[in-house]
């Protein structure tokens, strides 16, 4: 069920044309924050996506253009054997999807924070750094949101800790 915070404000609801540009914005901004997780390896999809966001949230792009360059992404994702970059494809995903559904914008915090786990950083660094970054009018909605989804995300982390654990073990048995 949609939450309705995140319904736009001309489909009866309280999200205004303001709060989902701020929601795109952090969104893109914080993927961009977890992208030297990839090193010099970043593909050009997940730059794309991301500057298709922040071209919608400044006027420049469409919905349409947003919906192309997520679809780009998540097909990305799909030829990835990568769990970090699987992981951060995915948070752009939902960073650029933010233009067609604003509700897509906490998915991207928690894929970004699989990608930290992936690479035994910080979860809770990571989640202190998001909540910094949260702008004061899409603060409440968004942590609103996070509790609302809290055991399934948690689930979902933990399934992550144990993906990572079987690409390492398969990565040593490849190079022994």
């Amino acid at each position: 069920m949609r939450n309705p915070l995140f319904i736009a404000e001309h489909r009866g609801w309280p999200l205004t044309k303001e709060r989902h540009i701020e929601l795109i914005r952090w969104s893109c901004e914080c993927v961009r924050h977890v992208l030297p997780l990839l090193g010099d390896n970043i593909d050009p999809r997940i730059v794309f996506a991301l500057e298709t966001g922040e071209k919608w949230a400044s006027g420049i792009a469409i919905v349409g253009d947003a919906r192309k360059a997520a679809m780009w992404v998540i097909i990305a994702a799909r030829e990835s054997q990568n769990p970090t970059e699987i992981a951060i494809f995915r948070a752009a995903w939902h960073a650029v999807a933010t233009a067609h559904m604003a509700d897509h914008a906490p998915g991207w915090a928690e894929y970004a924070l699989k990608a930290i786990i992936y690479e035994w950083k910080s979860f809770d660094e990571e989640r202190k750094w998001q909540d910094e970054k949260l702008p004061e009018d899409i603060r409440e909605m968004v942590i609103t949101s996070r509790s609302l989804k809290g055991k399934a995300w948690m689930t979902s982390f933990k399934k992550a800790q144990k993906e990572w654990e079987n690409f390492i073990k398969k990565k040593s048995q490849i190079n022994n």
